[in-house]
């Protein structure tokens, strides 16, 4: 009742997104080849590890205007001769806990298997709806095949043929119709939204814990819908954000389960509810590729960043030179974006963490930034015909007016030209530096489009 009351002011009845979908089931069923379908594109997160190579892959999808996240948990294989290989075992029960819907493949063309039916055992103790996907069904005479998965106890197999497509406008409707109704909570829309995001033990309930500190000035706490994100609401020094609730925040379910992959999954989550991610870096370990995929699905969520590398008080020579090489390296490895503010702090000694809100502070604003259109053309236009487009066929690109597009979640600027087609993305980045040379555009992502005079 206290998150109602002080939200009072201005409130926005805001549908809270973060649906989850994860793809379970043996090796060898087509689990990729229907993520690919679902998502229709290919995301993959290849970490190496002794003995067995992971890939994780996670992608958005939309249907009927619901859009909602993909998990594909992956078959994994390992050196066992056990049925139930304790890899997948743990990978079930991570899409148990975290999923909204759960989608678990079999195989028409080998049947029903002993790794099916103990699957299918863990499944049937969750509260989450499970869809049955009969894969490569890929004629009408194996729809018959698909009638022994009813064994499984988990209501109809639905027949899909992941590579043709086959079935798949069907398992959409399906799976969105399994939803819940979003929930409407009560939040101020001027209050941004920060989330701590980062691999595991880089420091993310720390710094948080530094933010709240032991005075906790806490004014409310908002929970979103099930297994969704939780809004802490800070207000202190200054600052009035809510702090947006992560892998860090909230007690794990004791559940055996990969570190590296929960994270994933925890972060999808707090990305896709956030404003601004503050992206924590382990300056002991350095940037490893767990990082670069978090720092990817902020970009594809359209996010603004800060970039925080912790545990800086660890570190034996702090001089300016090994600060400006560490920046240059984390700028490095996550090109092209590369316009983002870079703290060294220590949530130990809290070195810095105001700072961390002061730049996040400044990225929210950022991100809302709006350019007059008179000033836009005075500034780029003669910018534009200094350097114009490459000449492509022997026939030449004007640009001749630039707006920016009003409502939008980050800045978005569209440029009129005579020849659309022929302007490519090595000059869409030119002009994207030129803008952010020239307005304060840091830590936020920024569209540009080109279209039809």
């Amino acid at each position: 009742m206290a998150a109602r009351v002080v939200a009072t002011k201005r409130v926005l009845k805001e549908k809270i997104m973060g649906n989850l979908v994860a793809i379970v089931g043996r090796p060898n069923v087509g689990k990729s080849t229907l993520f690919n379908r679902l998502t229709q594109t290919r995301r993959a997160i290849v970490n190496e590890e002794a003995g067995t190579t992971r890939d994780r892959q996670y992608g958005k999808s939309e249907w009927l205007g619901r859009e909602f996240s993909v998990v594909d948990t992956g078959g994994w294989v390992v050196n066992s001769d056990d049925v139930f290989e304790e890899e997948i075992r743990k990978q079930v029960l991570l899409a148990v806990e975290e999923a909204d819907v759960i989608l678990f493949v079999v195989d028409v063309m080998n049947g029903l298997t002993d790794l099916d039916t103990q699957v299918a055992t863990i499944l049937r103790r969750t509260k989450q709806p499970v869809i049955v996907v009969a894969n490569k069904t890929d004629n009408y005479d194996l729809q018959y095949n698909a009638a022994e998965f009813y064994k499984l106890g988990l209501g109809d197999p639905n027949c899909v043929s992941a590579v043709s497509g086959s079935g798949t406008g069907d398992l959409m409707d399906l799976i969105v119709s399994k939803f819940r109704k979003e929930n409407d909570e009560i939040l101020d829309e001027d209050i941004p939204r920060f989330a701590v995001v980062g691999r595991p033990n880089a420091g993310k309930s720390s710094i948080v814990n530094a933010f709240i500190g032991e005075e906790r000035n806490i004014v409310t706490e908002i929970a979103g819908t099930t297994r969704d994100s939780i809004y802490t609401r800070y207000s202190k020094f200054g600052f009035d954000f809510y702090l947006v609730d992560t892998a860090g925040i909230r007690k794990k379910n004791k559940v055996n389960e990969d570190l590296e992959y929960y994270s994933v999954v925890r972060s999808i989550r707090a990305i896709e509810n956030s404003d601004v991610c503050i992206l924590m870096l382990d300056a002991t370990r350095g940037i490893e590729s767990q990082d670069l995929n978090i720092f990817s699905l902020i970009q594809r969520n359209q996010k603004g960043i800060v970039v925080v590398v912790n545990k800086w008080d660890l570190v034996p020579n702090k001089d300016t030179k090994v600060i400006k090489t560490f920046e240059e390296a984390i700028r490095a490895r996550f090109a092209p974006f590369v316009d983002f503010p870079i703290i060294f702090a220590s949530a130990l000694t809290k070195q810095r963490i105001l700072k961390v809100l002061e730049e996040a502070r400044t990225v929210y604003g950022n991100r809302t930034t709006k350019i007059p259109t008179a000033r836009l053309n005075e500034e780029m236009l003669p910018l534009i015909e200094a350097y114009p487009p490459p000449s492509n066929k022997g026939k030449y690109i004007k640009i001749k007016y630039i707006t920016q597009l009003p409502n939008t979640q980050v800045p978005s600027f569209v440029y009129f030209a005579n020849l659309p087609q022929y302007v490519k993305e090595p000059y869409k980045r030119f002009l994207e530096n030129k803008m952010r040379e020239k307005w304060a555009l840091t830590g936020t992502p920024i569209n540009i489009f080109i279209r039809q005079k």
